[in-house]
């Protein structure tokens, strides 16, 4: 149930936050999503301004409107109020029917309308982010006219995730990504150092949000993602040696030594885990910062 409400007063807050981007009534309200929120917003005035050029795979087309069907049907989109006259207590009919319920139906029904609108919209929204956006915008690397639009739909994406272990994983893939970036930006060193700093803070949040999952749940699922991710991008990182200059190399070293931290953390709650250490209370950017076993001590 509360999942259900904070749902529907996310997707009034999302209708409203487009409304106002869109020149309608400002609303002197604020919520804890709208930061998440304005992400989405983000990408809907991108998509009006400059809609991307690509083509949507006929399968993809046609489980995208079956999505949206269903997801109407489920929510009631396009339903209408009924029973507006329906009678109340003797000798209130005419009252109630007709004054009370009457003035209060529209407002409400207007307001589900533009929610569940909302849904549909965000559920479009996230069907877009990772196909036709990510297609076009996919290749490109800062100082390209789609890289912004390539980072709004990153934070769309994050905004989407249903859990901390999908948004952990989703910064992990994000850290990927800037490497790619990186590898593309060899010689322009403050580009270079720039992607690569976004690339340690895309692993830290990704890393942080996982490890403290199972931490939470006492389940090491969480930590093999951080182990995969580790692995993978340690090698390619170090790939960057090749070739560079001092600099270069000095600023690969920071990430090497970073990656390096992440392992030793991850092999830390493990081992926590396994031996049934309560869940740690101090944490750092890294997640939470376990106890030794008694053994090890």
């Amino acid at each position: 149930m509360d999942s259900y409400l904070f749902s529907r007063r996310r997707a009034e807050r999302f209708a409203q936050l487009l409304d106002e981007a869109n020149g309608g009534r400002r609303h002197h309200v604020r919520s804890r999503a709208d930061d998440q929120l304005a992400a989405l917003v983000a990408v809907s005035r991108q998509l009006s301004a400059d809609p991307p050029t690509v083509e949507i795979d006929t399968g993809f087309r046609t489980g995208l409107r079956a999505m949206l069907v269903a997801t109407a049907e489920r929510e009631g989109a396009g339903t209408t109020a009924t029973g507006s006259t329906e009678a109340g207590p003797a000798g209130h009919r005419g009252a109630v029917g007709a004054g009370q319920r009457g003035s209060f139906l529209p407002a409400v029904t207007a307001r589900r309308a533009r929610a569940r609108a909302a849904i549909l919209v965000g559920v479009a929204a996230g069907a877009i982010a990772v196909s036709g956006i990510s297609a076009a915008s996919g290749n490109a690397v800062p100082g390209d006219a789609l890289y912004g639009m390539k980072r709004s739909t990153e934070r769309a994406q994050l905004a989407l995730a249903s859990s901390d272990l999908s948004r952990g994983q989703l910064f992990l893939d994000f850290a990927r990504t800037r490497l790619d970036e990186a590898a593309a930006l060899r010689g322009d060193r403050l580009g270079f150092e720039a992607v690569l700093n976004d690339m340690d803070s895309d692993s830290r949040q990704g890393v942080r949000l996982l490890t403290s999952a199972a931490a939470q749940r006492t389940d090491p699922a969480g930590l093999d993602a951080v182990n995969t991710f580790v692995a993978g991008q340690r090698r390619a990182v170090g790939d960057l040696l090749d070739g560079a200059s001092r600099a270069e190399r000095d600023r690969v070293r920071r990430s090497l030594a970073l990656l390096d931290a992440i392992r030793k953390r991850s092999d830390a709650l493990r081992a926590a885990i396994d031996c049934k250490l309560p869940a740690p209370a101090g944490s750092d950017a890294l997640g939470p910062t376990p106890a030794a076993c008694p053994g090890d001590r």
